[in-house]
């Protein structure tokens, strides 16, 4: 089967054999030995990684190749995942692009949107009672508080360094945030959010997403730009952080305390 080779080129790449298991410490990895949890071990691995080839998986996890075929056929029949194929810069090494598995908007809305509906109300009255103003206070001050003890970057400070410690607090309130550095074009820094808890809610109220892209940028002393949202449509939420130049510090938006 063409997900089982995969599955063994990759975790032989890794030196593993095929059946192998990954570096002990992996909490997934873990997770996924304990038999009843793989689903989930899965799931969230297709959460965190955005879009990942069913041998990364089996080399994350430590499954076999059956078994990773076995989990991502389950989560296509059931609408939840969804293959396609890697963009020309995904493809490592020569042959065919291997395909590439990431969840569908069905199955990141079985992940923590349990209260969206009373979400949508409440804040829905907040516009009726205080209009505009009162809702984008209301995102301002959400972001706020997650961001609360994220320290300041300093006039010459690690830009870098505080956009990770941006990711670890937003990962803390449920977002499974990390950050990558990107070379190519403007060079710089992404905050990539791989799950939206309030998704559902920011589709109707994008003031939410905005506040988080202002809090962003004023935590970074630095204009940021938000490329996507999960609200929008896009798998990750992914905030650019240009690491050229500071010019863009003067329009950064004060936090408000």
């Amino acid at each position: 089967m063409k997900i089982e080779a995969e599955v063994q080129a990759t975790t032989e790449t890794a030196g593993q054999g095929p059946g192998g298991a990954v570096a002990a410490g992996s909490s997934l990895a873990a997770e996924a030995a304990s038999g009843h949890d793989t689903r989930h071990a899965v799931v969230r691995l297709l959460m965190e990684s955005g879009s990942i080839t069913a041998g990364e998986i089996g080399a994350r996890l430590g499954l076999s190749a059956a078994g990773v075929r076995r989990h991502l056929d389950a989560l296509i029949e059931m609408g939840d995942a969804e293959a396609h194929a890697a963009a020309s810069w995904q493809q490592v090494g020569r042959g065919r692009p291997a395909k590439r598995f990431q969840l569908t908007e069905a199955g990141r809305g079985k992940l923590g949107h349990r209260y969206d509906d009373l979400a949508v109300a409440a804040i829905r009255q907040l516009r009726v009672i205080g209009g505009e103003d009162a809702v984008v206070d209301f995102a301002r001050q959400r972001i706020d508080a997650i961001l609360n003890n994220v320290a300041a970057a300093s006039a010459d400070g690690d830009l870098e360094a505080t956009a990770e410690r941006i990711a670890g607090a937003l990962s803390e309130a449920g977002y499974a945030a990390t950050t990558a550095r990107v070379e190519g074009g403007v060079p710089g820094v992404q905050i990539l959010q791989h799950h939206c808890p309030i998704a559902n809610v920011a589709k109707e109220f994008p003031e939410l997403c905005q506040a988080e892209q202002e809090a962003m940028a004023a935590v970074l002393g630095t204009h940021v730009q938000r490329l996507a949202t999960i609200a929008d449509g896009g798998y990750v939420c992914t905030t650019h952080v240009p690491l050229t130049n500071r010019a863009g510090k003067a329009g950064a938006v004060t936090r408000k305390h």
